[in-house]
């Protein structure tokens, strides 16, 4: 698969079909970026499991924190890497090892994170990747917040966003369960 771009709705049936992220370097510090995509995440539904070996038993957003993948309760539809490409590698052969046990279906790569011998790895384990995209951003592009936020999306359209149940600003996507 070309990494270097994805359709929309390659991306959207990704996150309309995950219940469930672990986060792989989410960290509680409150301006982190891990931080508030696991904080918006959490309020679009998904529940969202941190890994962070160093802040192992302790909460981040109300989530316990694990050390590792291999930590984590069943089951995780998606593995977010918040981690630099170096430890990608590293992370997905652990995904990979865990996929059958945790019910692993995509390994998502953050901003800035590629790896092309990861997303390899992950793609013939059969495994679903993306690289270099964060899941806040797409959810709230893919749904029409980042335009109703007043960023440019590109698109002119009359049709109405759909609303979840907590106001005009908290947009969703079709057919999120």
């Amino acid at each position: 698969m070309d990494h270097n771009s994805y359709t929309d709705t390659y991306i959207a049936d990704i996150l309309r079909q995950a219940r469930v992220i672990a986060m792989v370097g989410a960290s509680a510090t409150n301006n982190r970026p891990s931080y508030f995509a696991m904080k918006y995440l959490i309020g679009k539904g998904y529940r969202v499991l941190p890994v962070n070996p160093t802040a192992a038993g302790q909460t981040i957003l109300g989530q316990p924190v694990y050390a590792s993948l291999a930590e984590l309760p069943a089951p995780v539809d998606i593995v977010d890497i918040f981690r630099g490409s170096a430890a990608a590698l590293g992370i997905v052969e652990e995904a990979i090892a865990l996929k059958d046990q945790l019910g692993i279906k995509v390994i998502w790569m953050q901003l800035g994170v590629r790896n092309e011998k990861a997303a390899a790895a992950a793609e013939a384990a059969g495994l679903t990747v993306v690289m270099n995209r964060c899941p806040k951003i797409e959810y709230g592009r893919l749904s029409g917040e980042i335009g109703w936020a007043g960023v440019n999306a590109g698109a002119i359209s009359s049709k109405r966003p759909l609303l979840g149940r907590q106001g005009v600003q908290n947009h969703v996507l079709a057919g999120r369960r």
